[in-house]
């Protein structure tokens, strides 16, 4: 009784997620039960003949050298042993597997079953003293084992066999040769996953891994042919037509080597998104994604202290600014995901404000989220001063900004009036209404300004430091990151729209560099700003090494499946007034200090006379609401780096 227990235990514990609905709804499902009795009838069948041949081996395979009681007594027995089986393997569950999927656990199942069953076997024949001979135990207990397991395999042997005739026979079938880089568990499920689906035309075929000791061997039937460097002459040699990236720990660098040697194998290159869907059990054709060119940068992912960034959003009243924008609408799912008091979205656009409210709206349906969305600019005094005033919010986020390069330059009064007034209004009226915390969002454009979208950026980080100094409740901050990939107006769904226009793709000089990140790295920086704040910091992201245009535009075309210069021409326009060949992340001045994330540094404050400065800022709001054409040289006064028209 005690081994019973100890079996009874060890199943519900493997089965702890199967509830009493589950069970009942598989009682009504008339195709499982018809399945459960095929398979409980193949159980009794093999059972009666595993120990009829067990008896016939002990006799030498001649039935009439039988003696005449051990047959009787195993026509007793055997009633009374199918009645074990059946009962312990319904326990088991082994009537509940979904017969497709059946693998090695239920393998193991029925051999911890006959852990039980078999000394079952024994007793009983004891107790009724209807002793047989011990090879009868032996013989039918191992035959028995090994026809139960057969059974339940049974059905994925024949759906591959009957595969394998279906494809033969159908010669119009396209089948997809599949390349998958990574030997490891993801591999493996992938793998498994493929030969399993009829709802794929995908077949491995080979397997890439840099370890040389998984060289020459197979898994799961599928050779693993080489490391790295043998994905394009194999992928020629297999004849692939998809590569699947199955490496979801592998660092950002090696990420970015292998998927680079990959796309030039002409090749359509899949990745599953990370570790963490490894971890949640989610591995699957069904999360494969399609390469990006976030896959490629080469950098790992920016990680930051979850718990105690959302911590202290908790409970929080926040407002942000720009709301429906691609930072701030990100910024805004974030902190709704992780309880805020009440979250205050702010924005211009009616169009971008609507999008993020209904989408929280409906994500958050049954949940308590406090959700205000407000439309007004920050260039409006009153409005932004009464809405602080009105909701007094703990914590700010400010995104509102025009960021376009060419457009400010065309417009340097529109920037003046937006960033720069826009930060110093909002700025104030949060300092006024005890807000805790400011953040700014910021740009690397604001280092050694060569454009006046970068100038009026550089004037909104020196206003931050200066509300810092003259208002010790609150803690003013800025955050400073590069171009951010997806956003709205970036380089990257300009290059898509154009590859599927057939060409040809623009980019402004051969040898242009960007720092790149995605706009949850952006998100995570500025919340883990917020964390880190105590006032008057500019952080700033290590984005590792810049990247080239020119070639992020060929890898773009590269990864459509096509070929740059041949079927996607490019085209070099000349770099635009006010733009740079390169980024700077920090002025020579400002330094470098670490934080506790080795991805986030600070930039030191930069001394100046905020008298002096308040003046100029008085100055410049006349000038621009007058449009003086003049308002470039006032904004060099104020930022003596920005050069005007100088790239």
């Amino acid at each position: 009784m005690r081994v019973l227990k100890q079996f009874i235990s060890m199943d519900n514990e493997s089965n702890s997620n199967c509830n009493k609905k589950r069970l009942l709804s598989g009682f009504s499902n008339k195709r499982w039960i018809r399945n459960a009795l095929i398979v409980m009838l193949g159980d009794l069948v093999s059972t009666y003949f595993c120990f009829f041949m067990a008896l016939l081996l002990r006799f030498d395979f001649s039935f009439r050298s039988i003696p005449k009681h051990y047959f009787i007594w195993y026509l007793y027995l055997l009633p009374l042993w199918c009645v074990f089986v059946v009962a312990i393997f319904f326990v088991a569950r082994l009537y509940h597997s979904i017969w497709s999927f059946v693998g090695i656990d239920e393998a193991l199942q029925v051999l911890r079953a006959y852990c039980l069953i078999g000394p079952l076997f024994l007793a009983s024949s004891l107790i009724l003293k209807l002793r047989m001979p011990l090879s009868f135990y032996i013989a039918g207990t191992v035959a028995c084992i090994i026809c139960h397991i057969g059974i339940r395999f049974s059905y994925r042997l024949l759906r591959k066999l009957s595969g394998a005739i279906s494809s033969s026979v159908n010669k119009n079938a396209i089948i997809e040769r599949v390349m998958i880089i990574g030997a490891g568990d993801a591999g493996s499920v992938l793998i498994k996953e493929l030969k399993q689906s009829a709802l794929t035309n995908m077949i491995p075929v080979c397997i890439i891994d840099d370890n040389v000791n998984k060289h020459g061997r197979a898994l799961y039937g599928v050779p693993v042919v080489g490391g790295r460097e043998d994905i394009i002459s194999k992928a020629a040699e297999f004849d692939i037509g998809t590569i699947i990236f199955a490496i979801p720990t592998a660092s950002g660098s090696d990420r970015k080597e292998i998927l680079n040697i990959a796309k030039e194998s002409g090749c359509k290159l899949r990745t599953i998104p990370g570790v963490y869907q490894l971890a949640n059990g989610d591995v699957s054709i069904s999360r494969v994604r399609d390469v990006e060119l976030t896959d490629l940068l080469g950098r790992d992912p920016i990680t930051v202290d979850n718990e105690a960034v959302f911590n202290m959003i908790a409970g929080k009243t926040i407002l942000v600014t720009g709301g429906g924008g691609s930072i701030g609408s990100e910024l805004c799912r974030q902190i709704a995901s992780h309880n805020p008091k009440q979250l205050i979205i702010f924005d211009i656009y009616e169009n971008n404000a609507y999008e993020i409210q209904q989408d929280l709206i409906r994500k958050y349906r049954d949940k308590d989220l406090n959700l205000v969305t407000l439309i007004g600019s920050v260039r409006n005094t009153h409005r932004i001063s009464s809405v602080m005033k009105q909701y007094k919010p703990d914590i700010v986020f400010h995104a509102a900004a025009h960021k376009h390069v060419p457009l400010m330059e065309d417009s340097p009064n529109e920037a003046i009036k937006n960033n720069v007034m826009g930060t110093y209004k909002t700025a104030k009226a949060a300092a006024e209404s005890g807000v805790k915390k400011f953040v700014l969002i910021s740009t690397d454009k604001a280092v050694n300004p060569t454009n006046i979208m970068g100038a009026t950026k550089r004037i909104c980080e020196m206003i931050i430091q200066m509300m810092d100094r003259e208002t010790p409740g609150t803690s003013f901050v800025a955050v400073r990151f590069g171009n951010v990939l997806g956003s709205n107006g970036s380089v990257i769904p300009l290059f898509k729209k154009q590859i599927a226009e057939g060409g040809p793709v623009t980019v402004t000089h051969k040898d242009i560099n960007r720092f790149f990140m995605t706009i949850p790295e952006a998100v995570s920086l500025v919340l883990q700003a917020s964390f880190y704040a105590k006032g008057g910091e500019i952080f700033v992201l290590d984005m590792g090494d810049p990247v080239k245009i020119d070639d992020m535009a060929r890898n773009l075309i590269k990864l459509s499946g096509l070929r740059p210069d041949v079927d996607i021409k490019i085209e070099y326009t000349g770099l635009r007034p006010g733009e740079k060949l390169y980024e700077e992340k920090l002025m020579a001045e400002e330094g470098m200090q670490t934080t506790a994330n080795k991805l986030i540094f600070i930039g030191k404050p930069i001394e100046m006379d905020d008298e002096w400065f308040k003046t100029k800022l008085i100055e410049l709001d006349k000038d621009s609401q007058e449009d003086d054409e003049n308002i470039k040289k006032y904004v060099q006064e104020i930022v003596p780096t920005y050069k005007i028209g100088t790239y």
